[in-house]
């Protein structure tokens, strides 16, 4: 590798010698190659048209026949083949004491951005490629990209060098495409439903909103410990205090919890909250939204995941925890008529052993849940009316008041959306943040604390109001037939990488 290096800075040197830079200050492109592919591809085999193209690129292959040279080029778009003639080159280059065709046999690498100017040629076998006639280095690349016929195989590799995972594999670079996209149509269909962002604090003095545990950090200049924010939620609903109705915000969360394949400490959410509504309207509206970003997306309603046909075309499932835990495990929670003990004993026969901080039966209906259900629940399922003790901040349900009107969506086996009728009494949800709060302080770092200035804005008073959180990375995941959260964040934390001592950095004196 070092001989490579330094190979390379010998060639960036010798364009320095010859009075050009290695690295350039601009280059003003005119075509992108997807243009010039789609506008051109009807060109016969041998035909050219006399168009002036300006055109910027790495260098992903090189072959060099004599007088003759082809390159393949890449840009953003996509990727083009580049016709190199030493006659053409050079007889355009020789008054203007351009770059020679030997420069560009002797100084180009794989890995360098060249910018090219010429016209438009498809060569005799078929591929439509740039006639160039004269060449200008952009930024000399010091160390070689990974062998193009393996590619960048280890995964730990992909995630901590993103920028090598987005040049050699165009279906990395395709995932961001497609998670700009989605997450710009997501804020284009709330906007024309006159949704209003707003932009919460991501410092805050307390962290609530979810069952989770803060990174926390300390604020020098005033003293005081401050939490990266787990959830918007408590900020948003003060502004449909304020008179907003219709209020989203779609940005970054941080908890400090465990990684996996669908957990990430830092990941992207999108939380809506509409005043007037409950979690039946939420239901309609994320029904709408998501099959609205899929389609646009997938161009279809229908998507193959990880193996499984996934149609979101059909009616999406609602039913209530409760039922579907009987569905999937033949167990009735009602048959056990508030009798902890004697669910635990009968939930041991199906291989479910609850945790001592399972003290409720509304916990441990949750707790079967994401035992035996969830990673069963492929097709899009809304699971409904949820336990009161896992649910702090959601509105009683009418009809049984050990449960909220609360849902969550399942698709491909994991949770994608949570949503409540939000519970807008003061009293109420000054009692459950108590509960909470005594949890938190006999050891449950997840459990909520008291928010003093939040209940103060409920006692001012909030009109009823339907809230809904879609996990964004999760969502992309969908999308982009993606298996771990890790492929869909351009740069998912990791633990640090054991490196040499020995500096690799290039000094000011290595390229003159």
């Amino acid at each position: 590798m070092s001989e490579i290096r330094e190979s390379r800075l010998l060639k960036a040197n010798s364009l320095v010698d010859k009075g050009f830079e290695p690295y350039a200050e601009t280059f003003k492109i005119t075509h992108s190659t997807k243009f010039l592919t789609e506008k051109f591809g009807y060109l016969d085999n041998g035909q050219e048209f006399n168009l002036d193209v300006a055109l910027a690129g790495r260098v992903l292959a090189k072959r060099v026949m004599g007088k003759i040279a082809f390159f393949t080029i890449t840009d953003q778009e996509g990727k083009i083949q580049l016709y190199l003639e030493k006659k053409i080159i050079d007889d355009f280059g020789i008054n203007a004491k351009l770059l020679s065709f030997e420069d560009l046999k002797e100084i180009v690498d794989i890995g360098d951005w060249i910018g090219v100017y010429g016209t438009i040629k498809k060569t005799n076998k078929g591929e439509l490629s740039i006639k160039v006639s004269k060449w200008e280095m952009l930024s000399k690349s010091l160390k070689p990209l990974p062998d193009k016929w393996h590619g960048l195989t280890d995964i730990e590799k992909r995630y901590r060098q993103r920028y090598l995972d987005l040049i050699v594999n165009p279906l990395s670079k395709n995932v961001f495409k497609t998670r700009a996209k989605c997450i710009s149509l997501i804020r284009r269909w709330l906007d024309e439903k006159n949704f209003l962002e707003i932009e919460t604090p991501i410092l805050q003095s307390q962290a609530g909103g979810a069952e989770a545990r803060p990174f926390i950090t300390h604020h020098n200049t005033l003293d005081i410990p401050l939490y990266l924010r787990i959830a918007t939620e408590l900020h948003l609903k003060r502004m449909v205090v304020g008179g907003f109705e219709k209020v989203y915000e779609l940005g970054r969360i941080f908890r400090n919890e465990g990684i996996s394949t669908k957990h990430n400490p830092e990941f992207t959410s999108v939380e809506i909250y509409q005043a007037f509504s409950n979690y039946i309207d939420m239901m309609n509206l994320t029904e709408s939204l998501i099959r609205n970003i899929v389609s646009s997306c997938c161009d279809s309603l229908v998507i193959n995941y990880q193996e499984n046909v996934i149609d979101f075309s059909k009616p999406w499932k609602r039913i209530s925890m409760k039922s579907i835990v009987l569905e999937y495990t033949g167990i009735d929670f009602d048959s056990f008529n508030g009798d902890l003990n004697k669910a635990i004993k009968d939930l041991q026969e199906i291989n479910i052993e609850a945790s001592p901080k399972i003290n409720t039966l509304g916990r441990l209906l949750n707790e079967v849940f994401e035992q035996k259900v969830e990673s069963k629940l492929i097709e899009p399922t809304f699971v409904i009316d949820y336990p009161i003790e896992i649910s702090p901040l959601a509105r009683p349900h009418p009809e049984n008041k050990e449960m909220v009107q609360r849902f969550e969506l399942f698709i491909a086996g994991r949770e994608l959306a949570n949503a409540f009728s939000e519970l807008i009494d003061p009293v109420d949800q000054r009692q459950r943040m108590q509960l909470q709060q005594s949890l938190r302080d006999a050891g449950d770092l997840e459990a909520h604390c008291i928010d003093e200035d939040f209940l103060q804005a409920l006692e001012i008073g909030m009109p009823p109001t339907g809230g809904l959180g879609i996990g964004i990375d999760r969502l992309i995941m969908l999308l982009t037939n993606s298996p771990s959260i890790r492929d869909v964040i351009p740069f998912p934390l990791l633990k640090p990488e054991i490196t040499s001592t020995k500096s690799e950095k290039l000094t000011s004196n290595e390229v003159k």
